[in-house]
């Protein structure tokens, strides 16, 4: 469940991406026979092409088009090629100038996603108006992960359709961050999951006491039992630390979220504890990347 929670933001803006794929033409013939030839062929290359790509969907469309835009970018996403998916957007500052090193760091962020795209895209309208286009796509919700009709808007820029994925606010914001937006998102994201996921752990010990008398445990124990799933204990995913230390009689414990690097994966320090009352406080604070308690 964490993982489609923790990269709700990244998906909301992924789930509309999209590249596209270049046209080509046919050489004009020098005689009228030749040309008559070529136009023959061109014709039927084109509808095989439309056919080709246009397999698996409910309407037909050509290469470059809005339809097909959609469907090279899932590919590209399915594939994880997502530099090649990410740049012919209106996110291309945020990529444009990432190393493959930087990209590399971002990768496990996106991937889910692309586990997540079907083999065939089934793409159910087009409608253009100008330099503006909408698309209708079967694709999974970004939460439930079920197929679902979705509405996929873009804009024509030059000659290359692009998925309008944020606003024109946050676009101005992305072209002045550049390639740190990710990161920044990402260790926003990271902040933001990191208490709740210390409030499922709070929730585990609970149902883990009830079971074995009243006693608290450690993450690894709270896993094997099925109390708490595998994201929490990755730190890859989460971006934190998560520990949990019962006290030595079992009847207290307290548990901790550290960023993974400091500035990096988060700033902020978290930590649960349950006193001997019964009570239960989360508290936080900028420690530099060192636990609020060991």
């Amino acid at each position: 469940m964490f993982k489609r929670v923790a990269q709700l933001k990244f998906a909301l803006l992924l789930s509309v991406l999209l590249s596209f794929i270049s046209g080509c033409a046919v050489e004009a013939a020098k005689n009228a026979e030749s040309e008559k030839s070529s136009v023959k062929t061109a014709e039927t290359a084109k509808s095989n092409e439309k056919e080709s790509i246009s397999k698996g969907s409910k309407i037909e469309f050509e290469a470059n088009s809005p339809a097909d835009t959609v469907r090279v970018f899932y590919k590209n996403l399915r594939e994880k090629r997502f530099r090649e998916a990410l740049f012919l957007t209106n996110l291309r500052p945020a990529i444009e100038g990432l190393t493959d090193a930087e990209l590399q760091e971002l990768k496990v962020n996106f991937e889910d996603l692309a586990a997540q795209v079907p083999v065939q895209i089934e793409i159910n309208g087009e409608i253009v108006a100008g330099e503006k286009a909408t698309v209708t796509a079967n694709l999974p919700d970004n939460e439930t992960g079920k197929i679902g009709l979705q509405e996929i808007r873009l804009e024509k820029d030059t000659d290359v359709w692009v998925i309008l994925t944020v606003d024109k606010k946050t676009e101005k914001l992305i072209k002045k961050e550049g390639k740190n937006y990710f990161f920044t998102l990402r260790l926003e994201t990271f902040q933001e999951q990191a208490p709740k996921l210390l409030e499922k752990i709070s929730k585990a010990q609970t149902v883990h006491a009830v079971q074995n008398n009243g006693a608290y445990t450690d993450l690894p124990t709270l896993f094997e039992k099925g109390l708490i799933s595998q994201e929490l204990l990755s730190a890859a995913l989460t971006g934190y630390n998560f520990i949990a230390k019962p006290s030595g009689d079992g009847t207290r414990y307290f548990a901790t979220a550290t960023p993974v690097t400091y500035g990096k994966t988060g700033k902020i320090s978290y930590i649960l504890e349950l006193d001997s009352k019964g009570k239960l406080t989360m508290n936080q604070k900028d420690k530099r990347g060192e636990p609020l308690k060991k």
